[in-house]
């Protein structure tokens, strides 16, 4: 326990702890008397440091609390842009009719799935809580935003000439995935974010099965949009967006161990992006290697 700030009394720093008023603790950290599982303010705010050291929680890999109105910024961008995408999205699909055809159904559909993706993102932003930490660096911002949005280059590539087989496929695998990332997202609720930030830990549900499903269903959506376009060009893009979001997660869990203290006792019961049990042996052993191999660079950076 560092420091317990009763409501309208003064606490140990010889300051008043009014709701809502930043308490000063060791390292330059700082809370305020709010609920950070809840964001609600509460009469009485028992602050822990999840076991993590204050001068370590302070560093320049993360840090409390946050500006809100860096928070308010980054929500209105979010929701603005998912937003509005969702109603280009929907504007776009009378256009898609009539339903003559098999692939077609399937198309519409994957599209229909999509722009109820864009705003569940949306609402969810809208409503998510305020996080009790997050990432500090410009590289972490940086593989966040590039990891979101990269994917958008895939949409200006020329359309591959797939026969009918090949079509149905990459239609099929961008509507499973996108309809289990509206389900994710859903688990996920208020604890949503595209930054590295740690809001409330989430183990229940797909996130049972693996720590990242959300970057699970999001690359099996992006095997059916690379389809759709197959190019070198293509590919090369479809590897750089992986290979980032595996630096996400990789500063995601570097938060989420600060954060919460039962957070290695899930990682270590929980694969990190792919359900072992679902797979062969030989390639479970290699899926849990990878994320050891991970998770052990979440916890030291220069291993």
């Amino acid at each position: 326990m560092i420091r317990k700030a009763i409501c309208g009394k003064w606490n140990r720093g010889g300051k008043m702890a009014r709701p809502g008023r930043p308490i000063d603790l060791p390292g330059g950290v700082a809370f305020s008397n709010r609920d950070f599982r809840t964001g609600e303010i509460s009469a009485v705010t028992d602050v822990k440091l999840s076991q993590t050291d204050p001068a370590t929680a302070s560093n320049g890999n993360a840090s409390f609390g946050v500006n809100p109105w860096l928070d308010w910024t980054a929500r209105t961008a979010v929701i603005i842009i998912y937003g509005g995408s969702a109603v280009v999205g929907a504007a776009g699909i009378p256009h898609l009719l009539p339903l003559d055809s098999f692939p077609k159904l399937l198309m519409v559909a994957a599209h229909m799935a999509n722009v109820l993706f864009l705003s569940l993102v949306a609402v969810t932003t809208m409503t998510r809580l305020v996080p009790i930490m997050k990432s500090k660096g410009i590289e972490t911002r940086i593989s966040a935003l590039l990891g979101t949005f990269l994917s958008i280059a895939l949409a200006f590539l020329p359309k591959a000439e797939l026969g009918p087989i090949w079509s149905i496929l990459s239609t099929a695998l961008i509507l499973v995935a996108t309809s289990l990332c509206i389900v994710v997202l859903r688990w996920l609720g208020k604890s949503f974010s595209i930054l590295a930030e740690a809001r409330r830990l989430v183990t229940n549900g797909p996130y049972r099965i693996v720590r990242h499903p959300l970057y699970l269903c999001e690359m099996v959506a992006l095997i059916g949009v690379t389809l759709q376009v197959l190019s070198p060009l293509a590919a090369l893009i479809a590897i750089v967006i992986v290979t980032i979001q595996c630096r996400r997660m990789i500063n995601e869990e570097r938060i989420l161990r600060l954060a919460f203290p039962e957070y290695d006792a899930y990682a270590a019961r929980t694969p990190l992006l792919i359900p072992a049990r679902l797979i062969p042996t030989c390639m479970g052993r290699l899926a849990r290697h990878a994320g050891r191999k991970l998770s052990t660079k979440a916890v030291d950076p220069q291993a």
